[in-house]
């Protein structure tokens, strides 16, 4: 299990007590992108080995907690990357693990079945056409960062793009080496940015890596 964080103290305990009901036994590995709160602190005490090393941004912090991961399990492991804000809901994450273990993809994706923000669309909407102009498929979760993958699949990704271009670049990529996709509805919950100043420049960042790395290429 690889949990990617920054600032998450007020959800992470209720993601990683959902994450250990859920996979028993699984190592949970924290990357921890700068936070200034109790992230780390609150991912330890409850067993989570935490990747640290100050704000990196999300795709380098995710490398480096996933490669840590790939050191502790096999090649017949399937990881889960998950967001830090999932709380309860994160317990869903295993019907991803469960299509990867069975064969059935080598990456699964946690598509929210509800809507989970309250912006205006655009980022995603890039997202989606640029998977489309990149590799012919159309998905409609391409950013999402709940999803599970194969020991295989997950090596190939590494190491993520820069920032929020992390998920987009994997998935394109992985459609690009023929890998099988599929996407699960799932009843997932995190938290809201919603139409605030700090929302809209959440999702500003997130068009702007997703421009970059399609202009680089993707």
């Amino acid at each position: 299990m690889v949990v990617s964080a920054r600032d998450e103290s007020l959800r992470l305990a209720a993601t990683l007590d959902a994450l250990r009901a859920a996979f028993p036994g699984a190592r949970l590995v924290l990357g921890d992108d700068g936070s200034r709160d109790a992230t780390a602190q609150l991912a330890r005490d409850r067993g989570a080995e935490v990747i640290a090393g100050g704000r990196r941004g999300k795709g380098e912090t995710a490398s480096r907690a996933c490669a840590r991961a790939l050191q502790l399990g096999g090649p017949d492991a399937v990881y889960v990357l998950c967001d830090a804000d999932l709380g309860a809901s994160a317990g869903l994450l295993v019907a991803l693990r469960d299509v990867v273990a069975a064969g059935e993809a080598e990456i699964a994706i946690g598509a929210f079945e509800r809507r989970s923000g309250a912006g205006f669309g655009l980022a995603i909407g890039f997202a989606r056409w640029a998977v489309r102009r990149a590799t012919g498929k159309k998905l409609s979760a391409p950013i999402s960062g709940q999803r599970a993958l194969s020991a295989a699949a997950l090596a190939a990704s590494l190491p993520f793009a820069h920032g929020f271009g992390m998920e987009l670049a994997m998935t394109i990529d992985a459609l690009r080496r023929g890998d099988r996709i599929v996407e699960i509805p799932l009843e997932l919950e995190h938290r809201q940015t919603g139409r605030s100043p700090a929302g809209f420049l959440h999702r500003a960042r997130q068009l702007l890596d997703f421009a970059l790395l399609y202009a680089k290429g993707h």
